[in-house]
């Protein structure tokens, strides 16, 4: 299951491992922006940078269904806790396809969103609709 290998890449931080899992096509949608992201290298440069955001990142608890995987997380974005859930879906090879992220409370939403900003920023990705 793709949901497995990802949250056993993330969790052994191996950025390689997870964007491995990545299809080209993926999209990724964002807690902070409206439209998705799309696009292997595109995701793959927004994992990069969330490895290096987020502090004491761990996952909690997992769900999966047929195609589908909810791994819930907690983490620190300098001094604000915050909950989240990256919602993996996958095709038919296992791959990729379709990454939602959710985060709580607003005032960690905030905190990610700037320093994820910041990030994007420096490696050249803009929000899509820019």
């Amino acid at each position: 299951m793709a949901g497995s290998a990802f949250r056993a890449a993330v969790e052994a931080q191996d950025l390689d491992a997870a964007t491995a899992l990545l299809g080209d096509d993926v999209t990724f949608n964002s807690p902070v922006v409206h439209r998705p992201y799309a696009g292997k290298e595109t995701v793959a440069t927004i994992l990069r940078t969330a490895f290096r955001v987020f502090e004491d990142f761990h996952y909690t608890d997992e769900l999966e269904a047929d195609g589908v995987h909810a791994l819930i997380f907690r983490a620190h974005v300098g001094d604000r806790e915050l909950q989240g859930l990256d919602l993996v879906r996958t095709d038919e090879q296992g791959r990729i396809v379709d990454f939602t992220v959710m985060v709580r409370p607003a005032s960690g939403l905030m905190a990610l969103a700037e320093r994820m900003g910041t990030g994007l920023a420096e490696a050249g990705i803009t929000p899509p609709g820019r």
